[in-house]
């Protein structure tokens, strides 16, 4: 059984089932500003023209969002943490027989198959965001680090960034159809705590400690990285 983060003290609470926090705020605005840019990226790719001022800005935002959910992912609340959810081959397939059989233990945060659809779509994104700094679309279009390689370098890393948006649109599908499933199937709303930050649980958990301040350290860094990188 998973754990949240604990108080200063360590002491346990809530023993019975009722409404616990999982997903701590930072966690959250991540998630919904990636949603956010990346749907923002997406359309503007497909309208092209002046629009891709828009694209290139979003790119650099979802690069900074990135860089900071990796440094949440060893600084943030357990629920939050790569070490939390980032489990073994043995686990995945073990939680996989189970949830085809409906006997899959409940997960207080990400299951064994939701930690690696996460860095999957972590390191997809990295890959897009990566590459369009390099990209170029031969009309009005050049990432801002287009001047570090060869026009050759240039069209192959813009073919890799345009392959890879099939590969992000592939694990969006499989997100969503995961949320239905779980919703309709498994009787548990994955959407709900990441809103609201908080699930219903049946079991001890410790009292979440807030860390709002080492989330904007963490995210001015990432974005400062960003900006110097750019400009």
């Amino acid at each position: 059984m998973n754990r949240n983060e604990g108080d200063p003290s360590g002491g346990l609470a809530r023993p019975a089932s009722q409404r616990v926090t999982v997903w701590d705020l930072p966690t959250r605005l991540f998630h919904w500003l990636l949603v956010a840019f990346v749907g923002t990226s997406f359309v503007t790719a497909e309208i092209g023209g002046n629009a891709m001022q828009i694209h290139e800005l979003s790119g650099s935002v979802i690069l900074s969002l990135l860089l900071f959910r990796v440094g949440w992912g060893f600084f943030g609340s357990k629920p939050s943490r790569f070490s939390d959810f980032v489990r073994g081959p043995q686990a995945v397939l073990s939680y996989a027989r189970g949830l085809l059989q409906k006997e899959s233990p409940p997960h207080f945060g990400h299951n064994p198959l939701g930690g690696w659809s996460v860095v999957a779509m972590l390191l997809a994104l990295f890959v897009q965001a990566g590459t369009g700094l390099f990209a170029n679309d031969d009309i009005l279009t050049e990432g801002p680090l287009y001047s570090w390689v060869s026009k050759a370098a240039s069209d192959f890393i813009t073919d890799i960034h345009q392959w890879n948006q099939g590969v992000i649109i592939a694990l969006v599908a499989i997100h969503l159809f995961a949320i239905v499933f779980y919703f309709f199937v498994i009787r548990e709303n994955l959407v709900a705590p990441m809103i609201t930050g908080v699930r219903s649980w049946n079991g001890a958990v410790e009292e979440p400690t807030g860390r709002t301040w080492s989330a904007a350290v963490i995210a001015g860094i990432a974005g400062a990285a960003v900006y110097f990188l750019v400009r």
